[in-house]
């Protein structure tokens, strides 16, 4: 299921100021699914994901799902890439609006971020995926299903810094819909 998303590829400014289009209208908030492949996470990371997340839950239901990267111990790096995509398949339903996290995606800002969950809501998905993948990054699958994609960076990121840096950028997103203080 193919949705396009104008947030992505042209953003749209209420004004100079690059206030989200959406500050003071009703946003529809999709529970969010954060799919990352990689190894156990570091207690410090995952304090921060924790706390993150727990702020998140005051807009919308968060679930964070970690897919152990080369589950079946392939020796192939081709291999290896091949049943994470499978796995990370496994976890995604046809109605959920797919964002893949790759360096070689969409830069976009904070504001065009915001935008990006705002209009998730509105293009008729049920729920609002992302998915960080693993040391080699993504398959084919998921390069094929995925809505969009976007680069948290133009540097590469552990898969661990990628998902403290994107639960950040969902809880900044929200203030931003909801017109808070949190981003200025």
């Amino acid at each position: 299921m193919a949705i396009s998303i104008s947030a992505c590829a042209t953003p749209h400014w209420t004004n100079s100021s690059k206030q989200c289009k959406f500050v003071g209208q009703s946003v529809r908030a999709l529970p969010i699914r954060i799919i990352t492949v990689g190894k156990k996470r570091s207690p410090a990371v995952q304090l921060l994901v924790d706390g993150y997340i727990d702020k998140l839950r005051n807009y919308c239901p968060v679930d964070d799902v970690l897919i152990r990267s080369n589950p079946k111990n392939a020796r192939d790096v081709r291999a290896q890439v091949d049943d994470e995509d499978m796995a990370v398949m496994n976890h995604i339903r046809s109605d959920d609006w797919v964002v893949m996290l790759d360096e070689h995606g969409l830069d976009i800002g904070s504001e065009q971020f915001a935008e990006l969950v705002g209009d998730s809501g509105r293009k008729g998905a049920l729920r609002l995926l992302f998915c960080i993948g693993g040391p080699y990054g993504h398959g084919r699958q998921i390069r094929e299903r995925a809505n969009t994609s976007v680069k948290l960076s133009s540097m590469v990121l552990n898969h661990q810094i990628a998902l403290v840096v994107l639960v950040e950028q969902l809880y900044r997103s929200w203030t931003i819909l909801k017109g808070q203080k949190y981003h200025h």
